[in-house]
């Protein structure tokens, strides 16, 4: 069967049919505590530290828990970002025809009980008899009110600008009429959908089916999984209208047991959401609702024991319930721990997610664009006559899907090692200007590129040079050296290797991470020195990762040659081989590295284990990491885009990016530092180009470009490894100096500030030559507020606290943004004849004759789904379509679901007057996601994929690699540019500020 040709995209998002589209709805609400009576804040303040910081709201998290275990009917609604005047902010929404989830009999228990959580000490016993007797003689009333779903205002920019409660009671109306279509029918059943309670953090609506069976056969029995559909409102850059977006998930159930301990076992370090759904009703006088209860889960070291404990978090929500007479018991935790599948087969009584934590699961994650497209038509049938389906994107006319110098899809047998020998002098001749652009080599003669190799074992020493050799189109074997040699080489007098080409001179210097210490050899890639019986605290680690990069830096020092950055390849084991995640020196090593003048790249020694298995694929693994650590030199193949008209001559291409210098706490916003790459291509056709990043303490504190490895090295000056205060030691050390400590908010406004400022350096260094910036919406706006849909304004700037201005003659600004927190739909490409809906490739433009400043882009298949069908259904069985099977049944519950990502590409300031085109633009953006040299198409365009790899020198991360996700959670499905959507989906601060914020804050 011929594939088929796609000229449209569709997304699972709905628009209001015109800007006059309006709908309303009454609604019981209660205002936030702190509305109620002064008192109450006047309990939480007392007894405050001298140094603290007073509280401004009243704490409601432990109140907001209750509503969703026990009264799941309630909306509870996010704080606003300030005080807007005028009527109060509502905090709990209840939909006219839900009867009272809090009756009186039930609230003022509650209320006193939570009141005494406040301020348990004996000193505070009187101000709380106080506030609770003004409590209970004024107490909170439901008032009514009627809310406007659809119709919103507009920014400057001319972007939708929603009201704050639309977030949640829009996308609740809308999952609600959903709801009301009744079960989804498929070939072999039914789905039938519940919604589930919405807290302050969760993101518009969700609903959840029954949970099914999936019996993959013996051994592996039965497995767990629901069908799930979130709803949630976003906006478009300056689109009048507002869009809702439908996301199709799988959610899989927990239900293996351990062996040994009987019981499942709950990650340690976060909690672990459980649905409910009782049996009858709960709360004394209130029926019994149709949405799932949740509560959660956690694992928690005890003090007293010295061990690990699970339980319901903060001891339950039923704690609060202690004074009311409940129709059923609240489910114990070690029985539902202990019987996950007992209480998931009866009636879904209670249900707890599966995280990948926990380890494998039966069922692939995801859905394909087919089968999300069947459910999408059938949601749709609930649409009221004031939305409508957004409109079918179509492939841009102005270029090809993929740039002009990409590796042809298919390449004859004759033609083979050809083509392989054009692609390896490519490569060649980046690396050879890379090195040059790093300076230190006279002119006449050819650039050395200098490289490291720390090995561990030989196997992998010599696939990593056989690599090398294949990579660059090498001459011979560099010289031959006997094991002896090699084993007892070091950093003093190493094994050198060498290899002449027309183009540079490649020296590869080999020894073992291995150093002497007191007469013994002591292996550098060993783990981290953490006393035994020791908690692992953060103090203890980052001390350890101190040692270890001063050790790293000294040993490799004493092989320095030159000023220049150079590159090394470290062997070292899995993190899963050391006694612990924390013990991984990975992080110390590249730290130390880089303080010896070495970009890093590592690649795992071979070996074979259960699950695991590195022997096989070495060759590629070394090919890979040799790619890798080149690109870190600077070393790209550019993708060459073709276009003639639309974009000024000579144009370069700039990114900002916002790297995390360390992780939010309690009392501190997460630390940023922002960096910027610059590309400029070489001559067309070539190639080629220079990378370069941006050095604020350059030419005397003033800033310039420097070579992009350069930049790499400086920024592991912010890593923060070494011993920090930690954050429940932080009052104490603010009272003893006798300063006030800071609130995360005013750390956030200054680290604003600065990045501003520093951004205004930049741009200033960008005039004189065309130069399209891009920069990446969730990674940046939270600092670079402009870049927000509430604030921006289409070819204007602003980069501090001046008045938005003209954009620089020289200067184009783009931003992306991906699916991340649901903010780009799920979409399909729209078969034009009968057949399943498809993935295909390009940049996908507005269909007519409109202007557009907003285009959407998606990139191949990787290659490790080129099989994978787009009819895949996890429901019921299907022929298969073609293959020696072909006709046959299978189900793919088992599968991976998975689409490339859609990124939403936004062309916010360029100068049309001066013959600019927003959709050629756009084209480029597509195109640099997909340079030459790379195996597989990448998440971001190129100069902004160069800049979110400083973040490997700064601070550790889960995953180094930068490659982006699939629409799936296991790491090993991990795949460029394609979507994620884990089970155990954790709050985003940033993108929470996003989705309710861009409207709301200061």
């Amino acid at each position: 069967m011929p594939a088929a040709s796609y000229h449209h995209i569709r997304t699972a998002s709905w628009v209001p049919v015109n800007r006059n589209a309006s709908v309303t709805a009454r609604y019981r609400v209660l205002p936030f505590p702190e509305k109620w009576r002064d008192a109450i804040l006047t309990l939480c303040n007392e007894g405050l530290d001298p140094g603290a910081e007073p509280w401004r709201t009243v704490p409601t998290r432990r109140l907001e828990q209750v509503f969703q275990a026990f009264a799941p009917d309630i909306l509870v609604m996010p704080r606003p970002f300030h005080d807007r005047g005028g009527e109060p902010a509502h905090w709990l929404y209840v939909a006219e025809d839900v009867p009272d989830p809090l009756p009186p009999h039930v609230l003022t228990p509650l209320l006193n009980r939570w009141l005494g959580e406040l301020r348990p000490a004996p000193e505070h016993r009187g101000l709380l008899r106080r506030v609770r007797a003004e409590l209970a003689e004024n107490p909170p009333v439901w008032e009514p009110v009627q809310r406007e779903l659809l119709a919103c205002g507009i920014t400057r920019g001319g972007t939708a600008a929603p009201q704050e409660h639309q977030f949640t009671l829009t996308t609740d109306w809308l999952a609600r009429r959903v709801l009301d279509l009744g079960p989804y029918p498929y070939a072999s059943g039914s789905l039938r959908f519940r919604a589930m309670p919405r807290g302050p953090r969760d993101k518009g609506a969700e609903l959840v089916s029954q949970p099914l069976p999936y019996e993959p056969g013996k051994p592996a029995g039965t497995w767990w999984f629901s069908v799930v559909l979130n709803i949630t409102l976003h906006t478009v850059p300056f689109d009048p209208l507002p869009r809702f977006h439908l996301h199709w998930s799988v959610r899989r159930w927990a239900t293996r047991v351990g062996a040994t301990s009987g019981r499942l076992r709950l990650p340690f370090g976060s909690r672990t959401t459980v649905l409910l759904r009782p049996r009858v009703p709960v709360l004394p006088g209130v029926p019994l609702s149709e949405r799932f209860a949740v509560a959660q889960l956690e694992r928690r070291w005890d003090k007293e024991s010295r061990s690990f404990m699970d339980g319901w978090a903060h001891g339950g929500p039923a704690q609060l319930l202690a004074d009311v007479a409940l129709g059923e018991p609240f489910p114990d935790a070690d029985a539902i721990l202990t019987g996950p599948e007992h209480w998931l087969r009866n009636d879904a009584r209670a249900g707890i997610v599966h995280r990948t934590a926990m380890g494998s699961h039966e069922v692939g994650p995801g859905l394909m664009p087919h089968q999300c497209s069947q459910l999408t038509e059938w949601a749709e049938q609930a649409l009221p006559e004031q939305l409508r389906p957004a409109p079918r994107t179509v492939h841009t006319a102005l270029a090809g899907a993929k740039p002009l110098n990409a590796p042809p899809g298919t390449v004859k047998k004759n033609e083979k090692e050809q083509e392989e020998a054009r692609r390896t002098a490519q490569r060649r001749a980046a690396a050879a200007y890379a090195v040059a652009a790093l300076g230190g080599t006279p002119d006449d003669d050819p650039p050395v590129l200098e490289a490291r190799l720390l090995w561990q074992t030989s196997e992998m020493r010599l696939t990593a040079v056989a690599a090398l050799i294949e990579r660059l189109g090498l001459k011979g074997d560099g010289g031959s050296h006997s094991e002896d040699a090699h084993r007892h080489a070091t950093p003093a007098a190493p094994v050198v290797l060498e290899w002449q080409a027309p183009e540079l001179t490649v020296r590869l210097r080999c020894y073992r991470p291995v150093r002497d210490h007191t007469g013994e050899a002591v292996a550098l890639t060993g783990g981290l020195d953490i006393p035994e019986g020791v908690r692992r605290t953060r103090d203890v680690v980052t001390a350890a990762v101190h040692v270890r990069r001063a050790e790293a830096a000294e040993w490799l020092r004493q092989d320095r040659t030159g000023g220049q950055p150079m590159l090394a390849l470290v062997e070292i084991d899995r993190p899963d081989d050391f006694a612990t995640r924390d013990h991984d020196p990975k992080f110390a090593l590249r730290l130390g590295c880089a303080d010896a003048g070495f970009v890093t790249q590592f690649i795992a020694v071979p070996k074979k284990v259960k699950g695991y298995n590195t022997v096989g694929n070495q060759r590629h693994r070394a090919l890979m990491a040799w790619d890798d650590g080149l690109r870190q030199l600077g070393a790209r193949v550019h993708p060459e885009h073709g276009l003639e008209r639309g974009l000024p001559e000579g144009v370069r291409y700039g990114a900002v990016w916002m790297v995390r210098k360390n992780r939010t706490s309690r009392n501190r916003w997460a630390a940023d530092v922002p960096v910027a790459v610059l590309v400029t291509p070489h001559a067309k056709g070539s190639g080629l180009a220079r990378v370069q990043g941006w050095d604020p303490d350059a030419d005397d504190g003033a800033g310039a470009w420097v070579p992009y490895p350069a930049m790499l090295l400086k920024l592991t000056r912010l890593a923060e490894a070494h011993p920090v205060v930690p954050a429940s030691r932080e009052p104490e050390e603010a009272q003893r100096s006798g300063r006030r400590r800071r609130s995360w908010r005013a750390d956030r406004e200054e680290q604003r500030r600065v990045a501003e400022e520093w951004l205004q350096k930049v741009r200033a260094s960008l005039r004189r030559e065309p130069t399209l910036l891009f920069v990446d919406a969730q990674n940046a706006r939270s600092h670079w507020t402009w870049l927000q849909d509430s604030r921006t304004e289409p070819d204007r700037i602003r980069d501090g606290h001046a008045e938005p201005r003209r954009l620089d003659a020289d200067l184009r600004l783009l931003r992306v943004r991906s699916h991340k927190n649901r903010e780009t739909p799920q979409w399909w490409g729209v078969n034009p004849k009968d057949g399943p809906n498809g993935m295909p490739s390009h940049l996908w433009v507005p269909e007519g004759d409109a202007p557009g400043r907003v285009f959407y882009s998606t990139t191949p298949k990787p290659v490790q789904f080129k099989s994978s069908a787009v009819e895949a259904d996890k429901l019921a069985p299907r022929p298969i379509r073609m293959g020696p099977r072909k006709g046959q049944p299978t189900i793919d519950t088992g599968e991976v679901g998975w689409r490339p990502t859609l990124l939403e590409v936004a062309v916010l300031g360029c100068h049309e007057e001066d013959g600019d085109d927003p959709q050629a633009l756009a084209l480029v953006a597509h195109l640099l996601r997909q340079p030459p040299d790379y195996p597989e198409a990448l998440a971001l365009p190129l100069p902004l994929h160069l800049a979110g790899l400083g973040q490997q020198y700064v601070l550790p991360t889960p995953g180094e690699a930068s490659a982006p996700a699939v629409d799936a959670d296991p790491a090993e499905y991990l795949a460029p540019g394609l979507e994620a959507e884990p089970d155990d989906q954790e709050t985003d601060e940033e993108g929470q500020l996003a989705l309710f914020g861009e409207f709301f804050q200061g």
